[in-house]
């Protein structure tokens, strides 16, 4: 039977993923950082590209996550001073 070369690291990772203390963080994981690429494939075009190339997928996806957080700045210079 033949293993990859990084299985062990991938066992490692997932009873780590498991352990108590780690557990609440992977839950806030599902408010924070995957709702970010729902938000890009949804609403910035990120499910389907029309460009080809490392580069130019590159950089529509740094153009893309920057407009991503330049709302989310001004969301929270809008938001009311005694809310944040």
């Amino acid at each position: 039977m033949t293993r990859h070369i990084w299985q062990t690291h991938v066992e490692e990772a997932d009873h780590l993923r498991h352990h108590q203390d780690v557990r609440p963080i992977y839950a806030k994981r599902k408010e924070t950082i995957e709702l970010v690429f729902v938000d890009a494939k949804e609403k910035h075009g990120m499910r389907w590209t029309t460009l080809r190339g490392l580069k130019k997928l590159s950089m529509q996806t740094m153009l893309t996550f920057a407009a991503i957080n330049l709302k989310k700045m001004a969301n929270w210079t809008w938001q009311d001073p005694k809310m944040a």
